[in-house]
């Protein structure tokens, strides 16, 4: 049963503004349900703020120290203990110090277990909605405890890139566990999108790998041992569970927050002498070459979660709207791209920059691979008749094509 219109914005920060800004309309049986915009948007407008019905840090990122709110997500070392660590420069001294947001003398730990969080608020939320049932109490650093070997056996089984969490899934029951209205909360769960079964294999093959059906069974097995519940029987079967972890992995929306970030914002907005601006610029552009050398990308603390309303966004190749999280905390902003009219949909992009630049057949190759379906988007459809391709076979075809002249004058080109 899909949740009513009503519950699609319960989780938006203004759900009164949200439903007057956008409509969830069902498309049609290839499409699905789609976001429509209700009144005209700029370019740079905020359409809404939506916060997850679930989140979770990913399980490795968490084990390498990039210290987040269990509940929000949001970053909780300084910009400078971030910048420090990722650095490897333990004397390393940041500018404008008064610039970074976070605040430890806020931070609170849960009395039981230690886990931390940014706030006493997101430690009463995470309590009450779904942490009662999870708290491991003592038994926090107890590797033989069901929850810590069901988080171990997927760091076992999903490394970085990670692109989900077995908690998500914990949460989600942990939740109706704990929730006075348990089916409402079924009811939000189950309106995300849902595959076949064949689809459902693809999707688990995906994140799991080839020994998939091996690796699902054994983390069915400590998932049952570490959170089964009668009224949710059907989740912790071998076709339901699978159905939950398909659920997961198409609708899981990553989260990124970082403090260094949100400081490095903070400076690019500073009013100074034009001295001072190309210090700090310099400063700022060798900190980043610190930090590339000692850590690579991994720069965030990340995680996923499932949205309500942000779900109901279809992918183009040319999207109109983007996610981000600029509170620097689990609330994602889906903000305009491109003027949007009344009546046309919104749409974001399940590629990135790069990925969207690449040819029609590369572009199709991915998502076939990892959302299991063809673009019909319009810049698709303009380039159906170009070469069945990928971007890597195109720049060898060019490449083969280069006479001795051509590569004389591409060298002069870069002189």
């Amino acid at each position: 049963m899909a949740a009513p219109v009503d519950d699609m914005f319960s989780r938006c920060v203004d759900p009164a503004k949200a439903s007057n800004n956008v409509d969830v309309r069902f498309i049609d049986n290839v499409k699905g349900k789609g976001l429509f915009a209700k009144r005209p948007f700029k370019k740079g407008d905020t359409i809404f703020i939506e916060q997850p019905l679930v989140s979770s840090q990913f399980l490795w990122n968490a084990l390498y120290k990039y210290r987040a709110c269990e509940y929000c997500l949001r970053a909780l070392e300084t910009a400078e203990e971030n910048a420090r660590r990722l650095s490897g420069l333990p004397a390393l001294s940041l500018p404008h110090p008064e610039l970074c947001k976070v605040r430890p003398d806020r931070h609170q730990a849960c009395p039981q277990c230690q886990v931390m969080y940014c706030s006493a608020e997101c430690r009463q939320a995470a309590w009450e909605q779904y942490h009662k049932a999870l708290c491991l109490g003592q038994s926090h650093d107890d590797p033989d405890h069901p929850v810590n070997k069901l988080q171990d056996a997927w760091r076992s089984v999903h490394y970085p890139p990670e692109t989900s969490s077995i908690m998500i899934m914990a949460r989600m029951v942990a939740t109706i566990k704990q929730a006075q209205d348990k089916e409402r909360w079924r009811r939000l769960f189950s309106s995300f999108c849902s595959r076949t079964a064949n689809e459902e294999e693809e999707i688990v093959h995906k994140l799991l790998g080839e020994k998939f059906q091996g690796q699902l069974a054994l983390l069915r097995n400590l998932f049952t041992t570490a959170l089964y519940e009668d009224r949710l029987s059907q989740w912790f079967s071998p076709d339901g569970f699978r159905s939950l972890f398909s659920l997961v992995g198409t609708n899981g929306q990553g989260i990124g927050t970082s403090s260094l970030s949100q400081w490095v914002h903070a400076c690019d907005a500073l009013e100074l002498p034009s001295q001072q601006r190309e210090q700090l610029d310099a400063f700022i552009d060798q900190l980043y070459k610190d930090i590339d050398k000692e850590t690579g990308d991994f720069l965030n603390c990340e995680g996923s979660g499932l949205f309500l309303l942000q779900s109901s966004c279809n992918h183009s190749c040319v999207p109109n709207a983007e996610a981000s999280f600029p509170d620097n905390n689990f609330l994602l902003h889906l903000s305009a791209l491109s003027d949007i009219s009344p009546g046309e949909e919104i749409c974001i992009s399940y590629l990135d920059c790069c990925q969207r630049d690449r040819s029609r057949h590369s572009r199709h190759k991915i998502l076939r691979e990892n959302y299991l379906f063809i673009c019909s988007c319009q810049k698709c459809m303009s380039q159906m008749d170009d070469a069945d391709m990928t971007s890597e076979e195109d720049e060898e075809v060019e490449g083969e094509g280069e006479t001795e002249g051509d590569d004389m004058e591409d060298e002069m080109t870069d002189v």
